[in-house]
């Protein structure tokens, strides 16, 4: 039986088999990125515990998620993203920076409240971005109000959180936890993690809110429709998921995400040869409508909808949809999908009534 690379501190997590496989398909990756230059940035709107903010959006190109090293991920092609070699230097990770603020400028009539920063990995695993980098983009944020970083719930800690917090700026913590359900996150997701330790970084994360001046929480984000679950199995998860992350202290905002086909990655080989559909919409506007009563901020971003390889119904009635989910977001308000409606929503209760893990999927 194979072995994740002996570098890797994940050696030994995970399913073996799973590792081995998305080794495989990750090694077809022949890009090479600039690590000067960042990922992705965009100006947008988040709901947040303040309200509806501006938000600039920074990916920042690093070395990458260290569990989608050794393996991985069956969903997440981010990997491919990153620069080659492991690590990016904290001169480089500042020019990025720097590269995004005058995207901000030129784009935005003033300064973001909101500063959202992923890694396709984890911000504060300090293989990613140093600690001398962390406390740099503290200070260079100390004026905006709010700022989410992502991590795996390993390296969520006070002290890497009061980088922010002694600023006084709100911090979240955005943890990829996918589902509530331990054997969905291995056995589909293949992320080595369990539930109980999603509760410890929240209980990290509360005890550093009583701490500090600033409001300091997580976030939660959740996939919908992991490889090998039927749409009722995915959408039935994704209830209970929410329902879970939101009784949680120190759990505040849950987003939850239908599963897009990336390259490079086990869900994108399902998907070519047919065994593989993303989400419905309109199973996402049922899981947020079935979830609206929670004690926590539920949002949905469904990226690349109406594509094929996105989240979508039958191509008519896509953006419609996409358009009620998005003023849920800001409103967390669900009468807004009694205003959407199209024939193909019979074929979706269809689907939701007698589609299983061994005759999916049953329409595309």
């Amino acid at each position: 039986m194979s072995q994740p690379s002996p570098d890797a501190y994940e050696q030994g997590r995970g399913m073996d088999a799973h590792n081995a496989v998305m080794r495989d398909i990750r090694a077809e990756r022949s890009e090479t990125y600039d690590p000067t230059e960042p990922t992705r940035v965009w100006i947008d709107e988040d709901n947040t515990p303040d309200g509806v903010v501006n938000s600039l959006t920074i990916i920042l190109n690093t070395g990458g998620c260290r569990w989608a090293r050794a393996g991985g991920c069956t969903m997440c092609g981010y990997v491919a993203e990153s620069v080659e070699g492991g690590s990016v230097a904290h001169e480089d990770l500042m020019t990025q920076i720097d590269a995004c603020l005058d995207h901000e400028a030129a784009e935005a009539d003033e300064p973001a409240e909101l500063i959202k920063i992923y890694t396709s990995g984890s911000f504060l695993d300090e293989r990613e971005v140093p600690a001398e980098t962390r406390r740099a983009i503290a200070e260079t944020f100390a004026d905006r109000d709010r700022i989410v970083v992502e991590s795996l719930p390993d390296f969520v800690d006070r002290e890497k959180i009061a980088d922010f917090a002694d600023y006084g700026i709100a911090t979240d913590v955005a943890v990829g936890l996918e589902t509530a359900t331990d054997r969905v996150r291995h056995d589909c997701v293949n992320k080595y993690f369990d539930f109980a330790d999603f509760e410890d970084a929240c209980a990290e994360a509360a005890a550093a809110d009583g701490e500090f001046d600033a409001d300091v929480g997580i976030k939660a984000y959740l996939l919908m429709k992991p490889p090998f679950l039927a749409e009722p199995e995915a959408a039935a998860d994704m209830i209970d998921s929410i329902r879970r992350c939101a009784d949680v202290d120190g759990c505040h905002t849950v987003s939850m995400n239908p599963t897009n086909v990336q390259r490079y990655t086990m869900v994108d080989e399902l998907f070519f040869e047919g065994g593989y559909r993303p989400p419905w919409l309109w199973s996402v506007a049922h899981v947020l409508e079935a979830t609206a009563d929670v004690d926590a901020i539920v949002v949905s971003d469904p990226v690349g909808h109406g594509s094929d390889r996105g989240a979508h119904n039958c191509g008519e009635c896509d953006d419609r949809v996409q358009t009620a989910i998005k003023d849920f977001d800001k409103r967390q308000d669900p009468s807004v999908f009694e205003q959407v409606s199209c024939e193909c929503e019979a074929t979706w209760e269809y689907v939701m009534e007698e589609e299983t893990s061994y005759n999916m999927p049953l329409a595309r």
